[in-house]
Parts: structure tokens; sequence; C-alpha cells
């Protein structure tokens, strides 16, 4: 028994040791992801980064503004995740924000000829052209979506506005303690037209506090955004969440390409169609994705016991 006592002692020292080694590997990366010298070129509002293998690091990147969301970033973002889609040395991104929060959302001096002054002849055309205008700025977050790699996104301080819209399209969300939410669109006269109305009745499940959140433009906290499902998990500060984030990403991105990539887009498909829809649509992706040689590669590993950190799996 006391031999027993003492194994159990120590194989939980030992993997308490191995967790806080790995935390601090975590936090050593996030010092190092420090976006000092501005957004990546050709990029204007973005930092792009590679902090570890297979993994990519999208920061917003207008401090001195918040990370307001101008011109550039609908464009940028679209051309960034186009970029991500097909670079089979990404299995998984993490996004962030740079400064003192996420995003204070819509930068309305930039925006305001797009939203207020749209061109036409007679109302056909100016609301022909505006509408051209809406379904290009929904595609800014939509891409994110359609992205097949998973995206893990870590909000800090503010999101408001347009951060929900972006933050709704992403696979797993993660925030820090001060963290706070807020559907503001109502507050400057219009309805949230990219994406938020859409994606987060979906998120939260609860019709009622969507429509409460959306029409009252009411602030919601990181406890009550853990508790409706907005968020996954809290975290004490920034630094703790980055770290966090990138062990989280790390789990994903050792596993199956196939496997993960094959889950984010059932997953999505699922939650717009009946379980009857779903489950023929799985058949159908699967009765081709399970000749993969990762099935073989990732039972072998469970046989023996391996961490899928051991498989090397092919690009996808």
């Amino acid at each position: 028994m006391c031999t027993f006592v003492w194994m159990l002692v120590i194989s939980t020292s030992s993997t308490l040791y191995l967790t806080l080694k790995l935390t601090e590997m975590n936090k050593a990366l996030v010092r190092n992801m420090s976006s000092s010298d501005g957004p990546t070129s050709p990029y204007t509002t973005l930092a792009i980064s590679r902090p570890v293998e297979s993994l990519t690091h999208v920061e917003l990147h207008r401090p001195e503004k918040r990370n307001a969301m101008n011109k550039a970033f609908w464009s940028e973002m679209v051309d960034c995740f186009n970029e991500i889609a097909d670079d089979q040395d990404c299995r998984v991104v993490v996004m962030s924000g740079a400064g003192r929060m996420f995003t204070a959302g819509l930068d309305l001096m930039d925006m305001a000829n797009d939203i207020l002054q749209p061109k036409g002849d007679d109302v056909a055309r100016i609301s022909w052209n505006l509408r051209k205008t809406i379904t290009k700025y929904q595609e800014t977050f939509s891409v994110i979506e359609k992205c097949p790699k998973p995206v893990v996104v870590a909000v800090h301080g503010a999101c408001i506005g347009g951060g929900v819209d972006l933050i709704t399209a992403c696979d797993i969300r993660l925030c820090t303690q001060d963290a706070w939410f807020q559907v503001k669109e109502v507050d400057i006269g219009l309805a949230a037209d990219v994406g938020t109305l859409q994606r987060l009745p979906k998120v939260i499940g609860s019709r009622s506090l969507v429509n409460e959140l959306a029409l009252t433009a009411r602030k919601m906290f990181a406890d009550e955004a853990k508790s409706s499902g907005l968020v996954s998990r809290v975290f004490a500060d920034k630094e703790a969440m980055m770290a966090g984030a990138l062990e989280m990403a790390g789990q994903i991105a050792c596993r199956s390409p196939v496997a993960v990539q094959g889950t984010k887009k059932n997953l999505l498909y699922s939650r717009d169609h009946s379980v009857a829809e779903g489950l023929n649509y799985m058949a159908t992706w699967n009765m081709s994705m399970l000749q993969t040689e990762d099935v073989m590669k990732s039972a072998q590993a469970a046989m023996e016991k391996k961490s899928p950190k051991a498989v090397v799996f092919s690009k996808l």
C-alpha cells in the first residue's frame, strides 16, 4: 500500500511538474509573440505570426484605435483567412487583439462614407450598391467560418459591436476575467448586419437572452458570458489566456488534420440542418475520409499508449 501511495505521489508530482513546465513554456511563447513591430506586410490592420509549428496567430493590430475596424480591415481579413485556408503548414488559428482591448468594433469615422453615403442615381441603385457593401462586409467574418482550420479566439478587455460578429464566427472562444461584450448596433441606429443576429442565437441557445442583449445594448461580463455559453473558459489575465489558447491550439494541431477539419465541417453542417440531414452528410463525408492512413496511425498510437503528438500526419 505504501509503495502504491508513493508511486501515486510520484506520478501526480510528475504530471504536475510537466503541466507547470508546459504552462511556463506557453507563457514564454506568449512573451515572444509580441507584435511591437506592428502589422505584418502586406496587411495594415493585422499582425500574423507562427509562434509554433502548425499554428498561425492572427492579431488585430490597431492598438492606438482600440482595434476599431476600418475599411482596410474588412478586406484584409478575407485575404488573410483565404491564405490560411490554403496553407498546408497551418492546422489551427489563434486570434487575439493588440493593446488594451480586443476591439471597439466599427471605425465609424473611417466607414462613414460607405455606410451613410452609398453611391447611386436613384433609390434602386443606391439600395443595390448598399446591399453589395453589406454582403462584402458579411464575408469578412463568414470567411472565418468557411476556413477549414479551427479558430480559437482570445478576448481581453472589451469586445464591442463588430467584435461580437467576429467571435461568433470562431470555433472556440476564451476570455479574461475583465472582458465584456456588447452588441452595440442599436445604439448607433442600425440592426447588426454582419453575423451577430444570425450566429449568436445558435451560440448561446437562449433566444430571450440574445434578444435582451441585442435590443438593450447592455454589457455582458465574463462570468455571464461563460454561464451562457458565449465563452468556454475564463482566465485571470491576458498572458494566462494566451498561454491557455496556445496549449489548446497545440492539442488540436497534433491530431489528424483529416479528422480535425472534417469535424469542423460537419459540426457547422449539423448546426444548420436536421439530425437526419447531418447524419446523411456525415456518412457521405466519411465514406471517403475513413480510408485515410491517419486512422491506422492514430489507432496504432492508442494501442501503444503514445501521445497524439508522437504521430506524424501528412499535410492536408
